[in-house]
């Protein structure tokens, strides 16, 4: 059985440098639950070799001395990517958790080579950066999406957020259009860019998928649940994952949608989430597609009874490697 050498970094507890911003540590410990649902499962591989990324001297993974992985950190003031960059040659496959946000995905993934990268593709990354941008895509392929919507006399709400916004993180719900578009003025004005669309009322849930090169696998339906403030901000208070109250009618609609958005977006691997509403009279309206590990992966291992780590592995085919460089495992501290 060939060892894999695997580097898994989680952006916000990887380097001090790039998590200085309030939604950074907003979002530290949501973070952290992916790093360490991961670590878990790629931990009980035996033939994986797994380095960890870790940078505070707090962080979990001080207090697990029983731990078969391997702490690597940045190097004093050096920048998230190029210490992805330096570690990726002392690797056979790197598993970046980060956010599209600020380009951060896009821009981690050109510092590591194709055949290393678990996960999408670089266009499918750049294209679902964008929240516009994947809305116009998949309205194109005849999948539903709120511009479905915006024509109507009956929408209620209108929604502003940032356009590469992570989660609910700075998404503010109005009760017309006219605030909405006052709210994206007024951000714009600040050189932000954002999304402006209706709000669909309905089953708030995300889609979990395995995507390979033969297919789509519906991991999980996870039932989102939405806390909306009396200024109208929205935010993810939890998940629900793996929920078992969908109808055979229902699961067949999602799966249909799940294959749509994938054929839509070439380019898309690995774990992708897709994030909807399940409307009354129209089913599934897509809402986003997160190109990456989300939230829903906490706890849907054990939820599914399988590891998902190993799954995601086994459908990565990579370039052969030939590793010239010192072993990762020689560097503890650099």
């Amino acid at each position: 059985m060939t060892t894999q050498r695997v580097f898994l970094i989680e952006y916000l507890s990887a380097s001090a440098l790039d998590r200085r911003d309030g939604a950074a540590a907003e979002l530290r410990a949501e973070g952290l639950a992916m790093r360490e649902a991961l670590r878990d499962d790629l931990a009980a591989m035996p033939n994986v070799a797994l380095s960890v990324a870790t940078d505070r001297a707090d962080d979990p993974f001080d207090a697990d001395d029983t731990s078969p992985t391997h702490r690597v950190c940045a190097l004093p003031g050096e920048a998230l990517s190029d210490f992805v960059a330096r570690q990726s040659p002392l690797h056979d496959l790197v598993w970046v958790v980060a956010p599209e946000t600020g380009g951060l995905l896009a821009a981690l993934h050109e510092a590591v080579p194709s055949h290393r990268w678990i996960g999408c593709d670089g266009r499918a990354i750049r294209l679902a950066s964008s929240k516009q941008a994947t809305l116009a895509r998949l309205l194109a392929h005849g999948i539903k999406t709120p511009l479905d919507f915006a024509a109507g006399v009956a929408v209620r709400h209108w929604v502003v957020k940032p356009d590469d916004g992570a989660g609910s993180v700075r998404t503010r719900r109005h009760g017309d259009r006219s605030s909405a578009q006052a709210d994206r003025q007024q951000r714009e004005q600040r050189g932000e860019t954002t999304s402006l669309e209706p709000w669909v009322d309905g089953d708030a849930m995300s889609l979990s998928l395995l995507v390979r090169g033969d297919g789509v696998d519906l991991l999980a339906v996870n039932r989102q649940r939405l806390a909306i403030n009396a200024g109208g901000a929205v935010s993810l208070s939890a998940v629900d994952i793996a929920v078992t109250d969908i109808d055979a009618v229902q699961h067949a609609a999602l799966e249909q949608t799940a294959r749509a958005v994938c054929a839509a977006i070439p380019g898309l691997g690995g774990f992708v989430g897709i994030d909807l509403v399940w409307h009354a009279e129209h089913g599934p309206v897509v809402i986003e597609v997160n190109p990456r590990v989300t939230s829903a992966y906490v706890g849907m291992s054990a939820a599914l009874g399988r590891n998902l780590a190993a799954d995601i592995l086994a459908a990565h085919t990579p370039a052969p490697f030939v590793n010239t460089a010192t072993d990762a495992h020689a560097h503890t501290t650099a």
